[in-house]
């Protein structure tokens, strides 16, 4: 069998220009045409080589602006190499970020038959299979509301399960799991898991090592455009957190043990790291005492920064005892993009249903640059999180769910219901 996408020693090159270039024809001719050529050229990816094969998961790592995208997009054939080439064996389910190609005035019935028909799939096929991509995307309330009108999670949803119901033999994707809560994230990785199954090749790119050890096969760095490691999923992820854990280490200064405003203890390189040009100050939970599953949770997070600091990233994740990570997003992956923070200020994250399993977490927060080089603030097993249920479940996370009996009497005929997130109803 084929090889499914083959890259053979890909570069790609840009061009850099002036800062005050002319954005008309008016600007440059009153300008004299100056400053309208490229003050110098970059590589984005220089001597990238490697397969994917069929039902392969490869994740990508690596910070922002190092190429991360621009592989991706010529994978997908959005633009041309300057070097090299890619041999792509299959149709292309799904590029780069979930819900690219989406129009924002027409509804989300209209977008899903026009996405699935550029897909390849005839109107019937999309018909066909409507009501699963919906019932996915769990949006059968709001289908026909303008897409101008969903939430960017509401968007990414739906931009996940068209593509993954589109049967493709390549899936390119961006950061999928920063898709809907908790369950909704279970029933991705499930779906990922039957693709590949089926021999579709997956390409994932990622900030998250964690994610890309837990799902990939096999793993790239890339860093400056170029490929620093590849193999085995736990190595490559191991050594890129290494060099991130080892800049934000060497830059997190000596200071003394401190508290914060609702009495949780920080201490440097033990619960705490980072270079401090910015400052976590203080972080709640709401509600405070702990939440049952399937509750919602806010996050608010005070910070300080004496100096102005630009483009920063949030990162708010959710762990258990032992390290596990059982939720990890930020504000770069839903495309929050924050110019800039300066002064005291603070920014939330409300997360609307957390299916978690009874037990004790923790929730930890943190400030990372722009390009993920290192952390400002990061706190780590900080802030605890007691969630009750009434159900008791193995696992990490507990979404609502009920059995179905079929050919069994019961001693009464009618549905029972055991608990707020299970029951059960006879079949005849």
């Amino acid at each position: 069998m084929p090889e499914a996408i083959i890259v053979q020693r890909l570069g790609k090159r840009f061009n850099r220009y002036h800062a005050d270039r002319p954005r008309t024809i008016m600007e440059a001719a009153l300008a004299g045409w100056r400053r309208m050529r490229a003050v110098e050229s970059f590589w984005a990816l220089r001597d990238i080589s490697f397969t994917v094969s069929p039902g392969e998961m490869l994740g990508i790592l690596g910070k922002n602006g190092a190429g991360k995208s621009t592989l991706l997009q010529l994978i997908g054939g959005v633009g041309c190499p300057d070097e090299g080439r890619v041999i792509v064996n299959g149709r292309i389910g799904a590029l780069l970020d979930l819900g690219s190609g989406f129009s924002p005035d027409l509804t989300g019935r209209e977008n899903i038959f026009v996405t699935g028909i550029v897909a390849g799939l005839t109107r019937k096929e999309v018909a066909r299979r409507f009501d699963d991509i919906v019932d996915f995307a769990e949006l059968t309330e709001s289908i026909d509301n303008p897409l101008r009108t969903y939430s960017t999670g509401m968007q990414m949803r739906l931009g996940f399960s068209v593509a993954v119901h589109t049967n493709p033999e390549i899936l390119l994707v961006d950061e999928f799991l920063s898709v809907g809560d908790i369950s909704f994230q279970t029933k991705c990785l499930e779906r990922i898991a039957d693709l590949k199954e089926q021999g579709c090749a997956i390409v994932y790119i990622s900030h998250s090592a964690e994610q890309v050890q837990q799902l990939c096969d096999r793993a790239l760095w890339l860093q400056q455009g170029r490929i620093v490691v590849d193999g085995e999923p736990e190595v490559v992820a191991g050594q890129y957190v290494a060099q991130m854990r080892s800049e934000t280490q060497r830059r997190t200064p000596t200071r003394p043990p401190q508290m914060t405003k609702t009495g949780n203890e920080l201490r440097v390189n033990e619960n705490r790291f980072g270079s401090l040009e910015s400052e976590i100050t203080d972080v709640r939970l709401a509600p405070v005492s702990g939440i049952n599953s399937g509750d919602s949770l806010t996050v608010e997070i005070d910070y300080l920064s004496p100096q102005f600091i630009e483009s920063p990233i949030f990162s708010v994740s959710i762990s258990q005892q032992d390290g596990q990570v059982c939720l990890d997003t930020n504000t770069e992956i839903i495309g929050l993009n924050i110019p800039g923070i300066q002064g005291q200020g603070k920014i939330s994250l409300h997360i609307n249903r957390l299916d978690l399993a009874q037990g004790k977490y923790f929730v930890n927060v943190g400030i990372y640059k722009s390009d993920w080089a290192y952390a400002y603030d990061y706190h780590w097993h900080v802030y605890s999180l007691q969630v009750q249920s009434s159900v008791s479940k193995n696992g990490i996370i507990s979404p609502p769910c009920y059995w179905e009996l079929k050919g069994i009497k019961m001693p009464n005929p009618q549905p029972a219901k055991i608990s707020n997130y299970a029951f059960f109803k006879e079949i005849d």
